[in-house]
């Protein structure tokens, strides 16, 4: 780091967690980010300002005027814009010195293992199942951390499965890929505008945290957020022996 890049991130190197060495972490860590929604946005924006190296956003979305109500990356000026262009334009005027690689896509299995292997920190910001088991199965077959965050209505929830811990669940111990889950999308059910911020904010501290070593990660708890009474409940999760993800591993 530069004296310019001290002064940036002086307010990480005072706290005795994180230090110097703490922040050069973080400035040589790549994060893969899926989803550039009301979860990715204040995801990228937040790993974005704290100095990330290295932003991946995949998401094959445009920006539209519905999303502006809580997706606090893009702005009306950007609207029919892809969203990972509006977030990369969004972190750039941040912090120029993070590289963001926006991939307008939407991932498949084959797209998300390339992917996850060169990433060093994984953040599940997307909003449907099937992208999700396909981004944890990948990320345990590469040992990956991941950071699964979920917001509808006025409720949340955050969690961190690690493949790097052997006790650790994976997201398939918790929601098995066999069972019949409901797809809930805000577009049909609605969602509090910061629920999205708050459920964001707290994905992007587990990815520091993990990435620099401070703190204790939500590896094994799942973290429930109720909006409504603005309550934190904390579940304490097992790895599933029999899981058809994790358990071969």
């Amino acid at each position: 780091m530069n004296d310019a890049d001290l002064l940036r991130y002086s307010r990480h190197i005072l706290l005795n967690e994180i230090g110097v060495e703490g922040q050069q972490r973080i400035t040589d860590a790549h994060a893969l980010i899926i989803g550039a929604g009301g979860l990715g946005s204040p995801v990228a924006l937040y790993l974005g300002s704290a100095g990330v190296g290295r932003l991946t956003v995949v998401d094959n979305d445009h920006v539209d005027l519905t999303n502006l109500q809580r997706q606090i990356a893009h702005t009306q000026q950007r609207v029919g814009s892809l969203k990972v262009t509006s977030i990369r334009t969004a972190v750039a005027q941040l912090n120029p010195g993070v590289e963001v690689h926006a991939i307008a896509e939407r991932a498949d299995a084959a797209r998300l293992d390339t992917l996850v292997a060169q990433a060093d920190v994984v953040l599940d910001c997307c909003d449907n199942f099937v992208t999700r088991h396909a981004v944890n199965t990948a990320c345990v077959a590469h040992r990956k951390p991941l950071v699964s965050g979920a917001a509808i209505r006025f409720d949340g929830q955050v969690c961190v499965y690690d493949g790097r811990d052997d006790t650790s669940p994976c997201y398939a111990c918790i929601f098995p890929p066999q069972a019949e889950l409901e797809e809930t999308r805000c577009a049909t059910m609605g969602v509090f505008a910061p629920l999205v911020g708050i459920v964001g904010s707290i994905q992007a501290a587990e990815a520091l945290k993990l990435i620099s070593g401070a703190g204790e990660p939500l590896i094994g708890r799942l973290l429930m957020i109720d909006g409504r009474a603005m309550a934190f409940t904390e579940v304490r999760l097992q790895r599933n022996p029999t899981c058809p993800v994790c358990g071969a591993h």
